[in-house]
């Protein structure tokens, strides 16, 4: 903390750590609305919003995260796709291609993650978001390089079990 005086002469309290908190708030916001503006423009992507506060009781995310809705479907579960394979038998039988909305945690490539750091998102993750009752087991990390190139990656709460080939 640092003292310094105003114009009347009173001493104010600065606090460091909440002018850094917000530096990180600004950053995290330019971050999302990066990404946003690649899932819309590069990706097609649809129903984009940055979400700051949780839907469901208005706590604050750790950090902006990106609700959207993607032009096809990202992931298919092995249990789902194990499913379709014995239902593509079937004339007429419904493929899980519908797309669902997809939550998107943009980071930064010099960013320090660590998996607590990680828990920590998905733990603030509201269960509405969700298809499932439970919070969701997987959302799309968003990477961004120095030069401005965006990788995503999808990560998943938890251990998923391998595709089948």
């Amino acid at each position: 903390m640092e003292d310094s005086f105003d114009a009347q002469g009173s001493s104010v309290t600065i606090c460091q750590p909440i002018k850094l908190m917000m530096a990180e708030d600004d950053n995290g916001r330019q971050l999302a609305d990066t990404v946003l503006d690649n899932l819309k423009y590069q990706h097609d992507w649809t129903e984009l919003e940055v979400l700051t506060h949780s839907t469901t009781d208005s706590r604050p995310f750790i950090r902006p995260m990106i609700s959207g809705l993607p032009p096809r479907r990202l992931y298919v579960h092995p249990d789902d796709q194990i499913a379709m394979v014995k239902s593509s038998a079937i004339p007429d039988a419904k493929i899980l291609d519908t797309p669902e909305i997809e939550l998107v945690l943009p980071t930064h490539i010099t960013e320090k993650w660590t998996l607590s750091k990680f828990a920590a998102i998905f733990d603030s993750l509201p269960a509405q978001l969700s298809t499932q009752p439970d919070r969701p087991k997987r959302i799309v990390l968003a990477t961004i390089h120095g030069d401005s190139t965006i990788v995503y990656y999808l990560l998943h709460d938890g251990l998923v079990k391998p595709r089948q080939n």
